[in-house]
């Protein structure tokens, strides 16, 4: 009897890390992306949750329109959805507070916009674009007044097969695409989102300036980079004259500095480089991003446009932790189709937690 029991604890015991090591494998971290095709987007960050975007045709002439349609990682997740209709030209009156979605002339019923400028769309209606958007079908929202806004299935379903193969639904009862008949035990968890502790940085000291003038300085840090990345910190193009950008020098601790210059210039985007510096020498500079556009209290961060008319963007923050500047952001506003100027939507690759 007691060697019973034993064998029941050990298959317990064994049960147990078993489950443990499965559960850990479900749920490793994985990089997140970005994928888009013909007038969809697809953005899916580290914690597995997925965002896709479609917009109006990019062939016609159709009134700026979006939906952004979200998936969290894990089994039993449902498909939620928002509406947003473009805002940037006022000649076409005042936005409706109501809309009717119709599939192929069918209708759905109203989506309701009240005074807000993104309305959330019923599950019904969501489920009815998931059918719609996989097939040729025609999709509109028409206000009272009979403006229509007409959103375009082309790209869908490659971006759909894209979402459900990063979370794992392929073959299983509630994929997208490509469903069969495997349960969703499989699938891939929720990770929790990293979490970051910001540290607090330094006051500035009187002698740090000083330091933005070392050519020794200057040196170790075109060492780290090239000209393509860096132009202007070895002379700049030839629309510069050739003078090289200053350094600015910023206290981190005790004795570490953070290094900043012009690195290149483009059409409507420009970068600064980022340094992480010993004060004294060697000062070993250790290169955070040549993508920058501010710093502030221990935050880097890059906001640069995707055009110039500024509808959408890509943004990056990096946040010091005490030791090294650590990406704690990434994403992207959706495709240029002018919805919205500074971007429609908030598509995320990277996300953590950050503690201060």
């Amino acid at each position: 009897m007691e060697e019973v029991t034993k064998l029941n604890k050990l298959i317990g015991f064994a049960y147990f890390w078993l489950v443990t090591a499965l559960f850990s494998v479900s749920a490793a971290p994985r990089p997140g992306f970005e994928f888009s095709h013909h007038d969809w987007i697809l953005a899916c960050d580290n914690t597995g949750t997925c965002r896709a975007a479609g917009y109006q045709s990019e062939e016609g002439d159709g009134r700026p329109v979006s939906v952004l349609l979200v998936r969290k990682a894990g089994p039993h997740q449902a498909v939620t959805g928002e509406l947003t209709l473009g805002n940037t030209e006022t000649e076409d009156g005042e936005m409706p507070t109501s809309l009717v979605l119709r599939i192929d002339g069918r209708s759905l019923g109203r989506t309701n916009f009240g005074r807000a400028e993104v309305a959330n769309l019923p599950r019904h209606q969501v489920d009815g674009l998931l059918s719609a958007l996989v097939r040729k079908s025609q999709v509109e929202w028409s206000a009272d007044d009979g403006r229509r806004w007409m959103l375009s299935g082309k790209g869908a379903a490659a971006v759909f097969l894209k979402m459900d193969e990063f979370q794992e639904r392929l073959g299983t009862e509630m994929a997208l695409l490509r469903k069969g008949a495997r349960g969703e035990e499989s699938v891939s968890l929720p990770v929790p989102a990293p979490v970051v502790r910001a540290a607090k940085v330094r006051s500035a000291q009187e002698m740090d300036r000083e330091l933005a003038g070392s050519e020794e300085l200057r040196e170790s840090i075109r060492a780290t980079v090239d000209q393509e990345t860096c132009a202007q910190l070895f002379g700049g193009y030839e629309r510069s004259q050739s003078v090289q950008s200053e350094l600015s020098v910023q206290r981190l601790t005790r004795d570490k500095m953070l290094v900043s210059t012009n690195c290149w210039l483009a059409a409507y985007n420009g970068g600064l480089g980022y340094w992480v510096i010993n004060e004294r020498p060697p000062h070993s500079p250790v290169l955070v991003t040549t993508n920058g556009t501010d710093y502030d209290d221990g935050v880097i961060s890059s906001a640069q446009k995707g055009r110039g008319l500024g509808d959408c963007w890509s943004h990056e923050d990096w946040t010091w932790d005490g030791q090294q500047f650590v990406e704690t952001s990434a994403y992207g506003t959706g495709l240029c189709r002018m919805v919205a100027l500074g971007g429609a939507w908030v598509m995320p690759t990277l996300v953590t937690e950050v503690l201060r």
